[in-house]
């Protein structure tokens, strides 16, 4: 549908090639069903406005993401007839990864919550923002939230200020994420809640003396549950893309009232596991993850109620390039 209404059919019967990138790619199925939706939503726009004579342009598909995805397990489970060429783009998205004006398309899922770094004051033993005992910032001090805040607005900066570079002058960004509501406090959110539960679960094994209380203290998670206005004021302020369409989307997993579904605590844990492992192992070292994990999931087994008091919320922005710098 966005491609349908906000894809310039100028640039669609202009173009020999559309290059499409997927920033924060997955290496799981879900990476090649959205690549292939949008490939299907270009060649639907192109028959209901195509010219005489004119024949539908080949797709090249960036696939792109920090250098240590498993980019030999994503290239193997690429899709046998797929109706595009595909390429690997290591790098942070968080600068420049191609030509300027060489993207028609740029999507990029559950991924711009991840910062580029953890706000340098959190970590600061002298600094109002130091976030002592917690690993995430929803019951932190104001000054620890402001922190994390600032880091996003940093990070959105550099990140709108790539693709600005690098989208052609009517292409199309699309963001999906994870985040909250306008209004909510960060505390109600779902993705907050899981990740203090982690905390809670570190500081346990710190009492125990499984880990140092100094290595928890030095350990906070590079995330941020951001507000779409949040992510529609930086684009604003870049300059260089319009906003399009912002809408809620139900969040997977999700039931009809919109809090998390959880029947089973073991996947959750192991699902959390997935996402967090990398950091967890490369601060506290391989030999924790199994005992805290554990300790994850008998905590959503005794409390199973966490999060059914939370929102979740994941929400769909569409920004189009501006013809002005």
């Amino acid at each position: 549908m966005a491609i349908e209404e906000n894809f310039d059919k100028e640039i669609l019967f202009s173009s020999k090639t559309l290059r499409i990138a997927d920033l924060g790619c997955s290496v799981g199925p879900n990476t090649f069903f959205a690549v292939q939706n949008i490939i299907e939503a270009f060649e639907s726009r192109y028959q209901k406005h195509q010219e005489l004579n004119s024949r539908i342009p080949e797709f090249q598909v960036f696939f792109s993401d920090h250098t240590s995805n498993d980019f030999n397990l994503l290239f193997t489970s690429l899709p046998q007839n797929k109706p595009y060429y595909a390429a690997g783009v290591p790098g942070s998205f968080y600068g420049r990864l191609f030509p300027k004006a060489s993207l028609q398309f740029v999507y990029t899922s559950v991924a711009i919550h991840f910062r580029s770094e953890v706000p340098k004051e959190v970590m600061n033993k002298n600094s109002p923002a130091w976030n002592k005992g917690r690993i995430y910032y929803i019951y932190s001090s104001d000054e620890v939230v402001r922190a994390y805040k600032a880091q996003f607005d940093r990070d959105m900066e550099k990140f709108l200020q790539a693709r600005a570079e690098e989208i052609v002058y009517g292409g199309l960004l699309v963001i999906v994420v994870g985040g909250i509501s306008h209004g909510t406090h960060h505390s109600q959110g779902h993705g907050g809640m899981i990740l203090e539960l982690l905390g809670t679960c570190l500081m346990d094994l710190a009492k125990k003396g499984i880990v140092s209380e100094d290595k928890v203290d030095s350990f906070n998670i590079p995330i941020y549950h951001m507000t779409p206005q949040e992510v529609e004021a930086a684009a604003e302020r870049n300059g260089c893309f319009s906003v399009e369409r912002i809408e809620d989307i139900h969040h997977v997993g999700s039931d009809e009232n919109n809090s998390l579904s959880i029947t089973n605590a073991q996947e959750f844990a192991s699902y959390i596991r997935s996402g967090m492992e990398g950091q967890i192992k490369k601060h506290f070292g391989e030999e924790i993850l199994d005992v805290l994990f554990d300790t994850y999931k008998k905590k959503i087994e005794d409390n199973p109620s966490i999060f059914k008091s939370g929102k979740a919320l994941a929400f769909f922005i569409l920004l189009k390039r501006n013809a002005i710098n």
